[in-house]
């Protein structure tokens, strides 16, 4: 996987880490609560009042949520960065959707639970890792390469965890519980579809400009920021409840 390692200095690309952290900050701001996996008051509502199977509901709850997933969408677009061959993107995805698939059907079906601060604070975390990897942090700070498909999949073990961890609040009913899950996790996937090729379209046209390499170290640290702010609000609002 390629990595970058230029430096900016483009005036232009100074504003665009000037409004990129404007943007996370009106984001994160708006989101309510300090938590990546939060869920609205309508949607918590209809969770905690329906009973029985109810799939279109479900699919387009989980698609909901993974398109305005702003964590899942950072780490996607972190993992898709350096990908030409959609082969490798497709194995990448697949991979990060079992780790979230797994955990999140577990999860709720088994009853496991974590502190949502914390395991919102480590999918933060994710979004810092893969910045770095892409940054070719790792190879310089260490002289080796981590496993990136080992990666992708142990963080998307805790992005699954950390929706599964949301979900178990709302005390979903029991009847037809498996079949709304999976359900849930179809909808999941679809958008998850959606986010990544909207990235990839993104992304074509972008590494066409000669100054894709120079602006891709700068998005990356503006990725590492973001995660690294994501993290902060976890922490202080695990202190602050607790």
């Amino acid at each position: 996987m390629n990595t970058v390692h230029r430096g900016w200095t483009d005036p232009g690309i100074h504003r665009v880490v000037i409004l990129s952290f404007i943007t996370i900050t009106l984001l994160v701001l708006s989101a309510g609560h300090a938590l990546a996996h939060n869920v609205t008051p309508g949607d918590a509502g209809y969770i905690q009042e329906i009973w029985g199977v109810n799939i279109i509901p479900f699919m387009y709850l989980g698609a909901k949520h993974m398109v305005t997933g702003y964590d899942h969408v950072l780490f996607l677009f972190g993992v898709v960065f350096f990908l030409y061959k959609m082969k490798d993107v497709g194995i990448y995805v697949s991979i990060f959707a079992v780790g979230h698939s797994t955990t999140m059907l577990a999860g709720v079906w088994f009853g496991w639970g974590i502190n949502a601060y914390i395991v919102d604070a480590i999918i933060g975390l994710s979004v810092v890792y893969k910045a770095l990897d892409n940054l070719g942090a790792y190879q310089r700070w260490f002289g080796f390469q981590p496993n990136t498909k080992a990666a992708t999949l142990i963080f998307g073990f805790f992005h699954g965890t950390g929706l599964a961890t949301k979900i178990l609040d709302y005390e979903i009913a029991s009847e037809g519980l498996l079949a709304n899950l999976l359900a849930f996790n179809v909808g999941v996937e679809f958008g998850q579809i959606m986010a990544l090729a909207v990235i990839l379209i993104v992304m074509g046209f972008w590494r066409k400009s000669p100054n894709f390499f120079r602006q891709a170290y700068t998005a990356n640290v503006v990725m590492m920021s973001m995660g690294f702010i994501l993290m902060g609000l976890q922490i202080t609002g695990y202190f602050v409840a607790t």
